[in-house]
C-alpha cells in the first residue's frame, strides 16, 4: 500500500494530555483502593505511550500486561475483524483489572477483548480509553474512563500510528490528507 500524502493538525497537546491523565488516575486509585495489586492490561501498540504514563500516576501496586491485537492493519478504516497477535501472559481470574485502550473508535476491537477477558473470571474489571469517538460506534461499549471524546476524525500521535507512522508524537494530531 503506498501511503497518501498527508499533514497533522495538532488537535491534543501533550500538557492537556498529562492534566486529563493525572485527573484520571486519582479516579482510578479510588475505584480499586481495596486492591492488593492492580492489573494494568494495554492493548497494543497503539496504548503503549498512554499506558506507561498512567502506571507512572497510579500510586498503588501494579502489575502490566499486554494484549496485542489488529484490525486496522496499514489503512485509516477499521476492518472489524479483531485478530489476537499476543496474549497475556498472566493469570487474572479473581484479580482487579483494568484494560488500557488508546482510542474506542467501532467498539469491536475492546468489545472483543472483554468478552475473552471476562471468560478469565477477574473479580473487577475495567476500561479506560484515551479516545472516544462515540459516532463511529457500532458495538455497545463504552470505556468506564475517557480522556478525550473526539469528532470522526483520523488521528496520530502519542502512540498512535499510521503506516507505522507518527506513534512518537507527544500530542494527538488529526491527519489531514493532501491529495
Amino acid at each position: 500500500m503506498t501511503e497518501r500524502p498527508y499533514v497533522i493538525d495538532r488537535m491534543i497537546s501533550a500538557k492537556e494530555i498529562a492534566a486529563r491523565i493525572e485527573q484520571l488516575s486519582d479516579e482510578i486509585e479510588t475505584e480499586f483502593a481495596d486492591t492488593e495489586k492492580l492489573v494494568v492490561v494495554g492493548l497494543l501498540r497503539g496504548s503503549f505511550v498512554f499506558i506507561a504514563d498512567l502506571v507512572r500516576e497510579l500510586d498503588m501496586t501494579v502489575e502490566v500486561d499486554f494484549i496485542e491485537t489488529s484490525s486496522y492493519g496499514n489503512s485509516t478504516q477499521s476492518s472489524r475483524e479483531v485478530r489476537i497477535l499476543k496474549d497475556l501472559r498472566g493469570d487474572i481470574e479473581g484479580r482487579d483489572v483494568l484494560v488500557v485502550e488508546d482510542i474506542v473508535d467501532t467498539g469491536h476491537t475492546l468489545s472483543h477483548v472483554l468478552a475473552l477477558l471476562k471468560n478469565r473470571k477477574p473479580r473487577k474489571l475495567r476500561t479506560i480509553a484515551l479516545l472516544d469517538k462515540p459516532s463511529r460506534r457500532e458495538a455497545q461499549i463504552t470505556a468506564d474512563w475517557i480522556g478525550f471524546e473526539i469528532p470522526d476524525e483520523f488521528v496520530v500521535g502519542y502512540g498512535i500510528d499510521y503506516a507505522q507512522r507518527n506513534r512518537n508524537l507527544p500530542y494527538i494530531g488529526k491527519v489531514r490528507f493532501t491529495e
